[in-house]
C-alpha cells in the first residue's frame, strides 16, 4: 500500500564551486611560461519540477538531505573545470515550497513542466591567469570556489478541487463520489473509509468539475483528532463545500455544528464560501421526519434530501454542484 504525503520537510543544498588552479605555462623552449590556471566549475543548482505522473510527496521522507554536486576545479592550459551536475527534484502539480525557518512562501509549482531554481550553485573560483598584471607577472594565487546554499524547506501538495466534500465518518460521502463520478473511493460500513483525500471528476456536455473527497472530520479534529483536519488544505482553494450529513442518526443537528466549529478553527475562510447542506440516508427509518426538522433549524442554509442506495435527489444534487460552481465568480 502506497502511503499518501501531502507534507514534507525536506534540506537541500546546491554544490560547491570548484576551486580556481594556480598554472604556469611549460612548454619546450618557454621555461618561464605565464600563469595558465584555469576557472573551477560552477556547483550545482538546486531545482523543483513538476512531473505530471506525481500524484503525492511519497517520494520522499521527512529530514531527508539532498545536496547537488560540487563543480571541478581548475586546470592548467586555462581548461575551466565542470560543473556540478544540478540536484533535480520531482514534483506533483500544484506544490507549494515554503521556507522552514521564516514560514514564508518561495514559490508554486502549478503545471507540468514548471521548475524553480531554489539555489543556485557556489560560484567557480577564478584561476592564476587572472590576476596577470603589468607589475604581478606570476601571480601565485586562485580563488577558492564559493561555497554552496543550505535552505531547510517544507513542501506542501494541494490538491486542486471545484468542490469540497465534507462530512463525520460514515456519512455516505465515500459513496456518494463513487455515485456520481469516475471516482472509485473505498466504501465500506464503517467509520474511516476514506483514509486519504479522493478526487472525483463530475462530466456534463460543457465542462468537467472536480470534486474532492477528504477523510472523515470528527470533533476534536482541530485539536489534532482523528484524519480530516490535516487534509482541510486540499478544499482551501475550492469553489464551495457540501456538508454531507447522515440524518437517519438523531444527532444530526450536532453533526452539523461539529463541521461548523472544526471548519471555522481552520481558520482561513472555509466558512465563507458557499456551500450546500446535503441530508443522505433518507431511505432509512425515521430520516425523513430528520429530515423535515433539519430544514426548519438550518433556515437560510440550502438544504437537500437524497438517498444514495434509492438514487433518490442524485440528479437534484448534480444540477446543484454545477450551479454551485458556475456561480463562483458572481
Amino acid at each position: 500500500m502506497h502511503t499518501f504525503k501531502d507534507v514534507i520537510s525536506i534540506t537541500v543544498s546546491s554544490g560547491d564551486g570548484g576551486a580556481g588552479c594556480v598554472s604556469f605555462l611549460r612548454e619546450r623552449f618557454k621555461a618561464k611560461g605565464g600563469p595558465d590556471g584555469g576557472d573551477g566549475g560552477r556547483g550545482g543548482n538546486v531545482v523543483f519540477r513538476v512531473k505530471d505522473n506525481l500524484r503525492n510527496l511519497s517520494l520522499y521522507k521527512n529530514g531527508q538531505k539532498f545536496s547537488a554536486n560540487n563543480g571541478k576545479p581548475g586546470m592548467g592550459c586555462q581548461k575551466k573545470g565542470a560543473n556540478g551536475e544540478d540536484l533535480i527534484l520531482c514534483v506533483p502539480p500544484n506544490t507549494c515550497v515554503y521556507d522552514s525557518v521564516t514560514n514564508s512562501i518561495l514559490f508554486e509549482l502549478r503545471n507540468f513542466d514548471d521548475e524553480f531554481i531554489v539555489l543556485k550553485g557556489g560560484r567557480g573560483g577564478l584561476g592564476n591567469s587572472n590576476f596577470k598584471s603589468a607589475t604581478r607577472r606570476t601571480p601565485r594565487y586562485a580563488q577558492p570556489g564559493e561555497i554552496g546554499s543550505t535552505l531547510s524547506l517544507r513542501l506542501e501538495l494541494f490538491l486542486i478541487a471545484d468542490i469540497g466534500l465534507v462530512g463525520l465518518p460514515n456519512s455516505g460521502k465515500s459513496s456518494l463520489i463513487s455515485r456520481i463520478t469516475s471516482s472509485r473511493s473505498k466504501v465500506a460500513d464503517y467509520p474511516f473509509t476514506t483514509k486519504i483525500p479522493h478526487l472525483g471528476v463530475l462530466r456534463n456536455f460543457y465542462y468537467d468539475l472536480v470534486i474532492a473527497d477528504i477523510p472523515g472530520i470528527i470533533e476534536g479534529a482541530s485539536r489534532g483528532v482523528g484524519l480530516g483536519f490535516e487534509f482541510l488544505r486540499h478544499i482551501s482553494k475550492t469553489a464551495g463545500l457540501v456538508f454531507l450529513i447522515d440524518v437517519s442518526d438523531d444527532s444530526f443537528l450536532s453533526a452539523y455544528n461539529i463541521l461548523i466549529n472544526e471548519l471555522g478553527a481552520y481558520g482561513t475562510g472555509l466558512l465563507e464560501k458557499r456551500r450546500i447542506i446535503v441530508a443522505n440516508k433518507l431511505d432509512l427509518e425515521g430520516a425523513d421526519e430528520n429530515f423535515e426538522q433539519m430544514k426548519k433549524s438550518l433556515e437560510g442554509e440550502k438544504v437537500l434530501g437524497i438517498s444514495i442506495y434509492e438514487n433518490k435527489g442524485i440528479e437534484e444534487l448534480v444540477r446543484e454542484f454545477f450551479i454551485l460552481v458556475g456561480s463562483k465568480e458572481n
